[in-house]
């Protein structure tokens, strides 16, 4: 029987915590019914017996704490909610028993923002990593040395597993569910919970959020820059010249200020620009592509289809409430 310790810290938000419990105390159901040992003992590990949870308005009872659990197979980090570098610091003692247990042969997962707590063991370092899209900045000023992949609903690396934002949580459970209790089993989780399963991208859900958080003024001013002119061409050269710097500089302080190329933030900007039009507009692919200063078609769709993993009448058919009747 595999013993899964799902964590109770301190902020955790309560819908990844018995979500979680509920999939895999299913799974022992589904054993049990037709004929067959539990799989599974799941434990809810707290820091103390009672963690107030959504500013009190309810309370996670454990099973267990985490100074009495000597062995366990699968640590579970539930996404955490308020302040990020203040939730860290709440739930430090999990920290040394993570990476104990970690050491010791046990796999640890993190939900959404629990990626956070997990990324502050330290084990992630060089290492994928996937978590909630709005927290991408914030996580990659906190850990840069985290390999962190913004579009990915699941990454799995040696024992150590992340899910992307909010309810993908559900995903990474089923994938986990499918590696202990096979294929079968985890489709009919996923009937059962009516969860759309293999996802593998959260790209579709992703609103871009350009990198301002960073002190490199010629840098920012180049990012509002494109923003507000993104329809036009714009080229290298010509904010570098704009903000008296050379080009080589122009694109070196860019990358290490925003995570992107100024190329690579150009497009963002752009695609943004076009999704936003395709959820609200009536107008043809052609005339969004357009707007947002494109001319060649089949570049903008390809480049449409590797940021958002859809197509623009995907897009389009997923997201216009007018376009979807239609």
């Amino acid at each position: 029987m595999k013993h899964i310790s799902i964590l109770v810290p301190k902020g955790a938000i309560l819908g990844s915590l018995e979500g979680t419990r509920q999939l895999f105390t299913q799974v022992n159901q589904f054993f049990k019914a037709r004929g067959e040992k539990p799989l599974f003992q799941v434990q809810l590990v707290g820091l103390l017996k009672e963690t107030p949870l959504s500013g009190g308005a309810f309370t996670a009872h454990a099973d267990v704490v985490f100074t009495d659990v000597k062995k366990t197979n699968l640590i579970i980090i539930p996404a955490l909610d308020g302040d990020l570098q203040t939730a860290i610091d709440n739930n430090r003692d999990f920290i040394p028993w993570i990476t104990e247990q970690y050491k010791g042969g046990s796999e640890v997962a993190s939900l959404c923002l629990g990626a956070f707590l997990l990324a502050s063991t330290g084990l992630l370092k060089g290492r994928q990593c996937a978590t909630h899209w709005m927290a991408t900045n914030e996580f990659r000023h906190l850990f840069p040395d985290v390999n962190l992949v913004t579009e990915r609903i699941i990454t799995d690396e040696l024992g150590i597993y992340s899910s992307g934002g909010a309810f993908s949580y559900l995903n990474l459970i089923l994938y986990l569910i499918e590696k202990y209790a096979g294929r079968d089993i985890a489709v009919l989780s996923a009937k059962v919970f009516a969860i759309e399963i293999d996802r593998e991208t959260q790209s579709p859900f992703t609103i871009f959020q350009g990198q301002k958080e960073h002190e490199d003024e010629p840098v920012k001013k180049a990012q509002e820059f494109i923003e507000k002119n993104f329809q036009d061409k714009i080229t290298i050269d010509q904010l570098a010249e704009m903000h008296a710097l050379g080009r080589r500089n122009l694109e070196r302080r860019f990358k290490k200020a925003t995570s992107n190329t100024v190329a690579e933030y150009i497009q963002r900007v752009k695609i943004e620009a076009a999704k936003k039009n395709l959820e609200i507009s009536r107008k043809n692919i052609n005339e969004i592509m357009y707007d947002v200063g494109y001319s060649d078609t089949k570049a903008f769709r390809t480049i449409f289809k590797k940021i958002t993993g859809l197509s623009p009448i995907e897009y389009r058919n997923k997201y216009n409430k007018e376009a979807a009747v239609a």
